[in-house]
């Protein structure tokens, strides 16, 4: 059984859930808060619920990756008035700023500027950019986005209008534009920019998303224009093809630049679910690395050797504690506290990732060996909320553990609304899979 913070949880986790008793735990965490999802009045969630003394984070801003995962958990939970009313203002925040599309589409501008460049982090309240540098060549926050609104036109769930059509046309045009699939960007982690996989399986996974719309005449490339440009499936199937060979040389790993290499990285999970687009054998290959290398004791590390909430991170003066992982690891190298390999940060965002993913291959197969990793991981995501008596509250969903002194505690985004998120999708596909074994024992 995983590491259980929280006692009352501990009571109902169990190694072999009947529907009821899932439904009993659903409703224990509804009734503590654990599924309450901070949102501004447009619909839009900032990345945690923050305090005067986590500011600092400025966690309190939106972020259109989290955005979407909020967004995308609430659709699988039949909540499509919350999903569409985060969607349609992420489109009308991308509408306010086409012209970082248009500009890097035209030539004007170099993306290797980043500022430059869509920026994927702003102030919710008003759709306004940030006056702060940022690292904002994030093409994986740009494919989500694309990615769920086109899911979302194929299950008749939105009708976009000429208007919106016009700007999901510069989505794809952009990707040719900066070559996505040879471009170094920040990636999910905003840190060191480097040609990543899994930037690149999120926007093949988005131009696949809107080349079904073409496919199955929900959209027409009439529609689809900028200036003398136009959207075919000729087109689509190129700029797709691009990633796919690409990826086909770099996975399982993240990255094999050389002086850039990572071998490991969770974000790869992401794209197994809830993007679908690798095949078994690499799903494999990537879930299996992810448990033996980055695999802790109360949760899953994002890569080896990453600096971000390493031990004693609190200590840190803030400036170091906000800056990207190479200034950071300088900084802690010249002050004799280099990084040690083991004392990572632990991430609450995985674990559910892992527990989906066998629930979908369950629910394909109705295999019993992927209802019980499906059930483990979900029980290891329910271990990580916090303990009643914790200093940040109890129920609540960190965005990681880190090694405080010798203990490792939730770090100052808790909650974290991705690990809410990601939670309520793996309680979700639970219900689902404990739904599907049921019918079948009655059949």
């Amino acid at each position: 059984m995983p590491y259980i913070h929280n006692n009352e949880v501990a009571r109902l986790v169990k190694t072999d859930y009947k529907l009821s008793d899932l439904q009993n735990l659903i409703l224990l965490l509804q009734d503590r808060g654990t599924l309450t999802f901070s949102s501004l009045d447009n619909g839009l969630f900032p990345a945690a619920q923050v305090s005067d003394s986590t500011q600092y984070t400025g966690y309190a801003a939106v972020w259109v990756r989290d955005n979407i995962y909020v967004a995308h958990s609430h659709y699988l939970a039949g909540k499509t008035d919350v999903a569409l009313k985060c969607l349609r203002c992420l489109m009308q925040y991308f509408s306010q700023h086409q012209q970082r599309f248009t500009r890097i589409i035209d030539g004007e501008i170099n993306p290797d500027n980043v500022m430059q460049r869509p920026h994927i982090r702003f102030n919710g309240a008003d759709l306004a950019e940030i006056n702060q540098d940022w690292q904002h060549a994030q093409n994986d926050a740009l494919g989500y986005f694309l990615w769920f609104y086109c899911r979302l036109i194929a299950d008749k769930a939105l009708q976009p209008s000429l208007a919106e059509l016009a700007i999901l046309t510069l989505f794809p045009l952009y990707f040719k534009a900066i070559a996505y699939w040879q471009d170094e960007d920040s990636g999910h982690w905003e840190e060191d920019r480097k040609i990543a996989a899994s930037s690149i399986g999120v926007v093949v996974a988005s131009l696949k998303s809107l080349r079904k719309l073409f496919r199955e005449n929900l959209l027409v490339c009439a529609d689809c224009q900028y200036q003398d440009r136009t959207i075919t499936l000729e087109f689509l199937d190129n700029l797709i093809q691009k990633g796919i060979d690409v990826l086909a040389t770099i996975l399982p790993s993240e990255s094999i630049q050389p002086e850039k290499q990572r071998r490991y990285d969770a974000a790869l999970l992401f794209l197994i679910y809830p993007l679908d687009i690798l095949d078994d054998a690499i799903s494999n290959d990537i879930i299996a690395d992810v448990i033996k290398n980055l695999q802790g004791k109360y949760g899953i590390s994002r890569y080896l050797d990453d600096s971000f909430w390493c031990r004693n991170y609190s200590d840190l003066p803030e400036n170091i504690r906000t800056s990207i992982s190479t200034d950071r690891e300088q900084w802690l190298e010249e002050k004799g506290r280099g990084l040690k390999q083991g004392e990572e940060a632990q991430w609450c965002i995985f674990e559910p990732i892992i527990s989906a993913i066998y629930g979908v291959r369950f629910q394909k197969t109705q295999q019993t060996k992927y209802l019980e990793k499906q059930t483990f991981y979900l029980n290891r995501s329910l271990g990580q909320l916090t303990a009643t008596d914790s200093q940040v509250g109890g129920f609540k969903c960190p965005e990681l553990y880190f090694l405080n002194q010798d203990k490792y505690i939730p770090n100052d985004a808790t909650p974290l609304l991705w690990t809410q998120a990601n939670l309520y999708t793996a309680l979700k596909i639970m219900e689902q899979s404990l739904s599907l074994r049921e019918r079948s024992l009655f059949k």
